[in-house]
């Protein structure tokens, strides 16, 4: 049976920094097993190739069909030229060892990357802000992985309403989805909203707050949704843990989470709590209330170097 929409939820694969490529791969094959039918790559991950050979071993034992298994990467930061997004492309699909992706995503809207050797918390003397007639010339290209045959569906990722709403006017495909940081304590209410009113489907990623994230990531802002007291109350009157109330508010929204877990009980925990037993509408209105506006991808290494502060990212 082939896929035609987006699973409820995937299965992230972002812990490049601090994850062993193989571990990534056992736990997409382990999800995949237990009823997984939506993985999340990215190149810059590192890890495309080792999950590429999970996906072929699957495969070719017939345990899942290529058309069962719903795969998504993304276009990186320094490959948005025109020249280079359909070689870019070509590389993930090579690694993951596919004919084609259900889902491309321009990663971030900005054409900036920090260079070998540079420090993470370092401005890249040659980033940019967003440009919007040079993102419009990498989604054409993007569009044409689309005629292609290589992508079935094209998407955004950490976009604001007003790029979201400038890429939807000028666009010949629309984006499929939009890839963005939720979880209770950053809501996005406005975005969501917006992604949702336009047919676009709203992909969460860090939907249980980022706990994993390395420590030199981190702000004395960043706010754990885990440990607010609405969510560990359901948590409690529920019998799960407070994860699993993240993510049931996330799907509750019409979201669909994408959360990172290396261990087989969090895999198996986290697709129940998006399967089952969805929350009460009173439960789902408690939690609007923690909302924080507690952003924890505040996209530091994007910076360009006449940026005011962060906050200029997201306008």
């Amino acid at each position: 049976m082939k896929l035609t929409d987006i699973p409820r939820i995937g299965i992230g694969t972002f812990g490049s920094d601090h994850v062993n490529a193989n571990t990534v791969s056992q736990a997409v094959e382990y999800a995949l097993d237990y009823g997984y039918r939506h993985v999340d790559c990215a190149s810059v991950y590192g890890n495309e190739a080792q999950i590429g050979t999970v996906l072929k071993k699957i495969f070719m034992a017939g345990t899942l069909s290529r058309e069962e298994v719903w795969i998504t990467s993304k276009l990186w930061n320094d490959m948005h030229a025109e020249k280079d997004v359909i070689r870019s492309c070509e590389k993930t699909l090579k690694d993951l060892q596919t004919d084609y992706l259900d889902l491309y995503l321009v990663h971030w809207p900005f054409p900036n990357y920090h260079p070998p050797k540079c420090d993470v918390s370092s401005r890249s003397p040659d980033a940019r802000p967003y440009i919007h007639e040079e993102y419009m010339r990498t989604w054409h290209k993007m569009e044409e992985l689309v005629d292609k045959g290589l992508v079935r569906h094209i998407g955004t990722s950490n976009m604001t309403v007003s790029k979201l709403g400038q890429v939807l006017r000028d666009a010949r495909i629309k984006p499929y989805v939009n890839e963005m940081e939720l979880h209770p304590t950053f809501q996005q209410k406005d975005l969501l909203d917006f992604a949702k009113n336009n047919g676009i489907v709203p992909v969460a990623y860090c939907p249980l707050g980022s706990p994993g994230r390395p420590e030199r990531d981190r702000t004395p802002d960043d706010a754990v949704d885990m440990e607010d007291s609405v969510i560990r109350k359901i948590a409690a009157q529920h019998g799960i843990h407070p994860a699993a109330v993240c993510l049931k508010w996330e799907a509750g929204r019409g979201a669909v989470p994408i959360p990172f877990s290396t261990n087989p009980r969090n895999i198996e925990s986290n697709f129940k709590a998006v399967m089952e037993d969805p929350l009460t509408e009173e439960e789902m209105t408690e939690i609007e209330k923690v909302d924080k506006n507690s952003r924890l991808i505040k996209g530091q290494v994007f910076l360009w170097k006449d940026a005011a502060d962060w906050h200029d990212l997201w306008k």
